[in-house]
């Protein structure tokens, strides 16, 4: 039994949310009737934490923050959905009272759970009962009761608060006749009593006995009849015409401006959440709004500040398109940013991956949303490949002929989608792709965050890191020579062509093509920008 939550404490919560929202997922999902039956809850809420948990574990052991600080972080840069943003508020309210504070002990996390719990009512344009949020407030009242009671143990102040969610959970139908209807409980506020069940498991090292997220008896007529996109938080009449949810995160923004944003969009439109965070760059907020007008949602971050990471959902399910015999497409999992434009205008379908990962979801729907009878996914990262292959499975199940490819690396799939060729036979075109894209020898100039033992030896926080195919083979303190010394190695075994990627530091590109010049004068060079977050350089040699 754990007498406090310290900074170990948090990520183990952590780490359990994601696990408890992953064997979830599709429940929830089922439970989302509301706006429509295949809804996207537990796909929301199950990225936003695992966004939360990357932030924290890419921070490291040596993490100069305190575990709240980043999981917020993390959650509300990475929040997906009106769940999702919500689940990251409730987080961000939780880091606003106990970040760097003394390890919080039962009455402490009680004051500060109760706390969050009104704060993320604060984020919410028009807030409503039978949701997300009258669950959260359950929990902290139920915490803060144990306290009054007596019960001041940690232990008990997590049960109570997860008890106090779950019935709060039970009620949701009485209040919402959308889910009376439909026989289910509110899907937001599910999720949020498996992610505080979790903290149950993670303090007492017991996991609640609860009865299983299923449908009820009795679903009536009314699922599946609304227009909007994860209300299993936000009820809310639908706007004129189809409608879309608009996603973005702001920057270069500042209180008033925020403020004045969402009068605006509260006019456009509703399910209006909005929820900032400190980040090493100054302040983000995460802005999500259900609009009829996409344009005038978009504009209006414009004028506020920087909006980035920009993504429309259609708020109508959509059917796929019938695929058309004989047609082709690519898709490609591409980082956000010039990368993405790069892909688009060489021909294929992007699917976005931001520093929250990507869904399998979001690829299912590119493949099955492109309407050719064949497709082939490009996930451009060793990570992903996994998922893109989960969605590729699906999509078959739909009726579509589709292969991964597995590149490895953004610079990979460009070889491959440059040999792409809709007249040849599909089988033989995938095996082009994959011979171009496994004769592309990539690599990266990354800063090492926290200190390592790499295949070049051991490194340091701030270190230059030099890798080809995912192994570390320089490790120095100058950027510019470790770019160098690995062309250098690559062109070693021969290339007639280096594609350069530029990441945020562009003198270091500006380094890499005038030393590709001056030192292997026959090698073609093609230079472009957008290299994945956290990469100075990418490089590809043919």
């Amino acid at each position: 039994m754990l007498p406090a939550l310290d900074d170990a404490a948090v990520g183990q919560w952590c780490r359990a949310a994601v696990a408890a929202l992953s064997a979830a997922r599709g429940r929830l999902d089922d439970l989302n009737v509301f706006p429509v039956p295949d809804g996207d809850t537990g796909t929301n809420l199950l990225a936003t934490a695992e966004a939360a948990l990357d932030t924290l574990d890419e921070a490291g052991r040596d993490r100069a923050e305190p575990a709240w600080a980043l999981v917020a972080r993390g959650a509300v840069l990475g929040a997906r959905g009106n769940s999702g943003t919500i689940l990251a508020q409730l987080w961000r309210g939780l880091a606003d009272q106990l970040a760097g504070q003394p390890a919080a002990d039962g009455p402490t996390f009680a004051a500060a759970l109760q706390k969050a719990a009104d704060t993320a009512y604060g984020a919410v344009a028009d807030p409503e009962e039978g949701t997300f949020l009258t669950v959260a407030r359950a929990g902290g009242e139920g915490a803060v009761a144990a306290v009054a009671g007596g019960h001041t143990a940690l232990g008990e102040v997590v049960r109570a608060a997860a008890d106090g969610a779950r019935a709060a959970l039970e009620a949701t139908p009485g209040q919402l006749a959308v889910l009376r209807d439909a026989g289910v409980v509110d899907a937001g506020g599910a999720g949020l009593c498996l992610v505080l069940d979790a903290l149950v498991t993670t303090v007492t090292g017991v996991e609640p006995d609860r009865p299983a997220l299923v449908r009820r008896a009795g679903r009536g007529p009314h699922a599946g009849h609304h227009h909007g996109s994860d209300t299993g938080d936000l009820p809310h009449q639908p706007p004129a015409g189809p409608g879309s949810e608009v996603q973005y995160l702001l920057a270069d923004s500042d209180e008033a401006a925020v403020a004045q944003l969402q009068d605006r969009l509260a006019a456009l439109g509703d399910s209006l959440v909005v929820v900032g965070v400190d980040t090493p760059g100054g302040r983000e907020w995460n802005v999500h709004v259900h609009v009829s007008d996409v344009g005038a949602a978009i504009e209006a971050g414009i004028e506020a500040g920087r909006p980035h990471r920009i993504s429309v959902t259609p708020l109508a399910p959509v059917r796929a398109p019938a695929p058309a015999p004989g047609a082709r497409a690519v898709v490609a999992i591409v980082p956000d940013g010039g990368l993405a434009e790069l892909f688009t205008t060489e021909g294929a379908t992007v699917v976005p991956c931001g520093p929250g990962g990507v869904a399998e979801d979001d690829v299912l729907a590119a493949v099955l949303g492109s309407g050719a009878a064949g497709v082939v996914v490009l996930p451009n990262d060793p990570t992903l490949t996994a998922l893109a292959s989960r969605a590729a499975e699906r999509a078959r199940e739909e009726g579509r002929d589709v292969a991964v490819v597995p590149t490895r690396s953004p610079v990979q799939g460009l070889a491959a989608l440059a040999v792409a060729d809709p007249s040849r036979r599909f089988g033989d075109d995938i095996v082009t792709m994959a011979e171009a894209a496994a004769a592309t020898r990539w690599a990266e100039v990354t800063v090492a965050e926290h200190e390592a033992l790499t295949s070049a030896g051991r490194c340091a926080p701030g270190d230059v890191l030099g890798s080809a195919e995912g192994d570390v083979l320089l490790v120095g303190g100058e950027p510019a020579a470790v770019a160098c010394e690995l062309l250098d190695r690559l062109l070693s075994a021969g290339g007639e062509l280096v594609t350069v990627v530029a990441g945020s530091d562009t003198v270091l590109a500006d380094a890499a093509c005038a030393h590709l010049a001056v030192v292997h004068p026959t090698v073609e060079v093609a230079r472009y920008d957008g290299a994945p977050e956290g990469v100075r350089l990418q490089v590809g040699v043919e």
